[in-house]
This record gives C-alpha cells, sequence and structure tokens, in this order.
C-alpha cells in the first residue's frame, strides 16, 4: 500500500487500472487527466473499489504538455493528500502514419506529452520526494522506446527519449533514496490503441499483427509487481522481456522480417496490372 500515488493518464487505459489496484490495496490516489468528465467517471469508479474510510481519491484536469498547469496539478496534489510516496507518468498519445504524410505538428505535440510531459510531472514532484529521502517515480515507455518501428516515427524517437531520461535520472536519484523503474509495455487493449489503428499503415498492422496484446489489468498487475520489487526495468509479458535482452542482437533480424512484410505489402496494394 502506498499513502498517496500520483498517477498520470490515470483516467483509461493502464493508468486506470494501475489506480484500480491501488484504490484495491488501500492507497491514496491523485488522477491527472485532462477530459473532465472521464475524470469524474473514474472518480466514482475508483471510490466505489476503496476498502478504508480514510482513503482519497483526488482528480485534477490538466495537460501534462503544458508546463504551468502540471505544476500546479501536481502542487495542489501534494497540498491535498501529501508528497506522494509514488508517482506513475501514463499520459501518452500515439499518432501513427507515414512520415512524408504527418504534419510537423503531430510530431511536435507526440514529443510534448510524452517526454516533456514525463520530464514535467517528475521535475514538479522530485523536490518534495527528495526532501522526504523517500519515493518511486515510473515513467511508461513502449516497446517502440526499444526498436523504431515502421509508422511510428512520432512515437518511437519520443518513447526513445523517455528511456533515455529514465535511465539518465537512475544513479542521481538513487543518491537521494529515490527509486525509478521505466516499463515497457506490448501492445495493449486501450482507447489508445483503437485510435492507433484508424490511422495505422497497412504495413503497421501487418508487422504488429501476430505481436502480443495484453489487457490493461495484466500490465497493470504486472507493473505494481515491479515496483514492488523495485525492479529499474519492468516488462510485462515475455515478448518485452525477449526484446530487451537481446534487441540489439534481434535488431538486424527484425528489421528484415519489416523489409519483408513491407514489400509483401506493396504487392497487396499495388497488384500487377499484367494480371488483372
Amino acid at each position: 500500500m502506498y499513502k498517496h500515488a500520483i498517477i498520470t493518464g490515470g483516467s483509461s487505459g493502464i493508468g486506470k487500472a494501475i489506480a484500480k489496484l491501488l484504490v484495491q490495496s488501500g492507497s491514496s490516489v491523485s488522477i491527472i487527466a485532462r477530459t473532465q468528465t472521464k475524470l469524474d467517471s473514474t472518480k466514482a469508479e475508483l471510490a466505489a473499489l476503496k476498502i478504508h474510510p480514510n482513503q482519497e481519491v483526488l482528480v485534477i484536469s490538466a495537460d501534462i504538455s503544458k508546463r504551468e498547469q502540471i505544476e500546479s496539478a501536481i502542487a495542489s496534489a501534494i497540498v491535498q493528500l501529501g508528497v506522494p510516496d509514488l508517482l506513475i507518468t501514463s499520459a501518452g498519445i500515439a499518432h501513427p502514419g507515414y512520415f512524408t504524410e504527418l504534419p510537423v505538428t503531430i510530431f511536435e505535440q507526440t514529443m510534448a506529452i510524452n517526454y516533456f510531459g514525463t520530464l514535467y510531472c517528475i521535475k514538479a514532484a522530485l523536490p518534495s520526494m527528495i526532501q522526504q529521502r523517500k519515493g518511486h517515480i515510473v515513467a511508461i515507455s513502449s516497446g517502440a522506446g526499444l526498436i523504431g518501428l515502421y509508422g511510428y516515427t512520432p512515437y518511437s524517437p519520443s518513447k526513445f527519449a523517455v528511456r533515455g531520461l529514465a535511465e539518465s535520472l537512475r544513479g542521481e536519484l538513487k543518491t537521494a533514496g529515490i527509486d525509478i523503474s521505466i516499463v515497457y509495455p506490448p501492445d495493449t487493449d486501450t482507447p489508445q490503441l483503437a485510435a492507433e489503428n484508424k490511422t495505422k499503415p497497412l504495413e503497421t498492422k501487418l508487422i504488429t499483427q501476430s505481436a502480443q496484446t495484453m489487457t490493461a489489468e495484466k500490465v497493470a498487475f504486472d507493473i505494481l509487481l515491479g515496483i514492488k520489487r523495485k525492479a529499474f526495468v519492468i516488462t510485462p509479458g515475455i515478448e518485452m522481456s525477449l526484446l530487451l535482452r537481446f534487441h540489439s542482437l534481434f535488431a538486424p533480424i527484425l528489421q528484415w522480417y519489416f523489409d519483408r512484410v513491407v514489400w509483401r505489402s506493396r504487392h497487396i496494394k499495388e497488384p500487377n496490372n499484367n494480371n488483372a
């Protein structure tokens, strides 16, 4: 049980699944997300799961890509529920597509939310955590943060950046008594994945169609298990565990496979006119 956990993106997907498990274990939680209606619905769901009358469920509307908003939201959460002993940065977006067709604004927005949103949250919460010399920060990356994926040119770099931030911070935070974890989830059955599928190129669909898709609840369970073990790297599912350990060795093989899939997909989209 954690006295106070702050979760960004906690109104849906993996963040919401984590929040449910935490509340069921007796923790108080602060959920930060953009949409107030989703926050209100989530608050009602979480409140029904409380096991102690003194547990609190706080929801705050903020855009994590706006530094002033997230700083204010985290400061408010700390004033109301105390210094967090757990911070989980789960908020993120993905907009797959062809690099040449995607506007630069998509790349900017993705980096602003996925990377800078994570950075702003950690910056805002860390001073109070350092002052109490305890706490755990969990940054959510992706399998696409381990190896670049066709069609995910806005998303993969932002998740690589989250990985770099966590790896760079690890040693520095250790001396301050703060733990940090980086999570590489596989495709997870969430509203975000449903949104991704609307713009995902055919090639990407073919590349990922055989990949493991986990439920948000199973990913959340594995994340909390990793936090309990104070693991720096958390890889839900066997595929992500293998990719983490062998991605440098697998990269040439995977890239060859990706190229083969792309080649076949082009023949699907552009049939030989001589056979028409």
